[in-house]
């Protein structure tokens, strides 16, 4: 199945691409023991997916994210558990965006947590600013590699990790 795109539309203020297309993880897994549901859980959190109910999670559909979901499924199995990929279309516009508009917002406070922290950070020693600085790079690169949709706040993030960045460069007197 072919991913296809509506026009670009306003989704909770911000631009996005609403995906026609979404790929749905189905499953299920023994309550004990509770290894392997702790293990899935996070693996699904990494992943950046859309928690819609107790055993259902939604990502917008490409190559990638059906591969990532067809491993999940095969970690469940694999644990004793059921699972099922499916690739819809929602019915309605309105419930792809508000898909996207799930996953924009969980990302955007992941980037603003980043901007928060960065800001904390600028009242730290120079050591301490650079460890921070290490951090913050790393956690910002794994919330990017779940962003589909690029909010606002990714620039801020971004640009508060130049900040400081520049902090630690040695003034240069003319």
């Amino acid at each position: 199945m072919v991913s296809v795109t509506y026009p670009r539309d306003k989704v909770a203020g911000v631009t996005v691409v609403a995906k026609t297309n979404w790929v749905f993880l189905v499953y299920q897994l023994p309550r004990v023991p509770s290894t392997p549901r702790i293990s899935v859980w996070r693996k699904l959190k990494r992943l950046g997916v859309a928690q819609l109910g107790d055993g259902l999670v939604a990502l917008p559909y490409d190559a990638s994210t059906k591969e990532q979901l067809e491993w999940m499924a095969h970690d469940i199995t694999e644990a004793g558990g059921d699972a099922s990929i499916w690739i819809t279309t929602p019915t309605v516009r309105r419930f792809g965006e508000n898909l996207a508009r799930l996953l924009m917002a969980e990302r955007a406070e992941e980037y603003r947590v980043i901007s928060e922290e960065v800001a904390e950070s600028l009242a730290f020693g120079p050591g301490e600013r650079a460890r921070v600085l290490r951090r913050l790079r790393a956690e910002y690169r794994r919330i990017e590699r779940r962003d589909h949709y690029q909010p606002a706040d990714k620039d801020t993030a971004r640009n508060a990790l130049d900040r400081l960045a520049a902090s630690l460069e040695p003034e240069t007197t003319p």
